[in-house]
């Protein structure tokens, strides 16, 4: 068959056919169908009206070229939306640091942090906005203001308290396991939290007090403690 002519548009094809812009290939196809035959000579129709039909039809299977404009710029797969959570360490949130974040584009950027950074806080970077979420790593985690870890002792220890050297998260400490202590299983040292910043105050330090695993009293020290005892009667 003739190449469609060129003065068939592709809003003439969809009259012709009785479409719109929206119709499916499927659709088209019917309503070529419905149209051929009305147009056909045997069925009343003309040639010249069969052959309109006929190059209206190809003219929506080929619809590259729109009245001799140029073709509509094919629409972008939308981007994947940005991660909006900062996710950090403890100790960037005590202490401030560099943080890491993955753009949709798969830039990596880097944020300058302040100390004192707390879960629902928001930075800036660029023009996004990311809310900070405080992961637990390295056996601490942030709770509000607070910070929390474990300190896991002896039998000993545990029982008759005293004078024991930490490390937390600022360093090295010397903490006093009290009777009290002891008993709560639980230490706090007053201000050594999260630093205060903005409406936020200084947060604590909590140290659970637990036993180390497997770890009892020999019997040795069993009944060193039992002559002591006896001892002191």
């Amino acid at each position: 068959m003739a190449r469609p002519r060129p003065e068939m548009t592709l809003r003439m094809a969809r009259e012709v056919l009785g479409v719109s812009s929206l119709s499916t290939p499927a659709e088209v196809r019917a309503a070529f169908r419905e149209a051929a035959k009305r147009a056909h000579p045997d069925a009343g129709g003309s040639d010249g009206a069969f052959r309109q039909v006929v190059d209206a039809y190809r003219r929506l299977r080929n619809p590259i070229i729109d009245d001799g404009l140029a073709p509509p710029p094919a629409r972008r797969a939308a981007a994947p939306a940005a991660d909006p959570r900062l996710t950090i360490a403890p100790i960037t949130a005590l202490l401030g640091g560099v943080a890491e974040h993955r753009l949709p584009d798969g830039r990596t950027i880097r944020i300058t942090l302040p100390a004192g950074l707390r879960c629902g806080d928001k930075v800036r970077a660029g023009e996004i906005r990311l809310e900070v979420y405080v992961k637990a790593e390295g056996g601490v985690l942030v709770r509000g203001h607070d910070l929390w870890m474990t300190a896991h002792l002896s039998p000993a220890t545990l029982k008759k308290g005293g004078r024991i050297s930490l490390e937390t998260p600022l360093g090295k400490r010397i903490v006093w396991i009290t009777k009290k202590a002891s008993e709560r299983g639980l230490v706090r040292l007053e201000g050594q939290g999260l630093p205060a910043r903005g409406r936020h105050p200084k947060g604590h330090l909590f140290i659970r007090l637990a036993q180390t695993q497997g770890a009892t009293d020999s019997a040795a020290v069993s009944l060193l403690r039992r002559f002591a005892a006896a001892w002191a009667a």
